[in-house]
């Protein structure tokens, strides 16, 4: 079963966005972008690594070059309890704490 992204920020994962700049296979003066985003580990990256060399063996568009950046959304120490109610009706807004 696999683990829901509250489940992998938990355990240490950060969002890391990448994007990639490759050349078109039939136009090598052409460079072209994607942006690619996966739940993964810092410092190492080992989804970053594996979905690289997974480009490197499977598509046809030579990679020029990969910026990315990582973001540790939570960690256990982040979470605290906290109880409320935000009632929405019409243009009214009212927030109560429940005890």
């Amino acid at each position: 079963m696999q683990e829901t992204e509250t489940e992998l920020m938990l355990k240490g994962y950060g969002l890391t966005t990448a994007e990639f700049f490759y050349r078109m296979p039939d136009y090598r003066n052409v460079l072209n972008s994607l942006t690619w985003q996966c739940y993964d580990t810092a410092p190492d990256f080992p989804k970053l690594f594996e979905y690289i060399d997974f480009w490197g063996r499977e598509i046809d568009g030579p990679l020029h070059s990969v910026r990315f950046t990582h973001r540790k959304l939570l960690s256990a120490g982040c979470w605290r309890r906290v109880v409320g109610e935000l009632s929405v009706e019409g243009e009214k807004h009212r927030l109560r704490w429940l005890q």
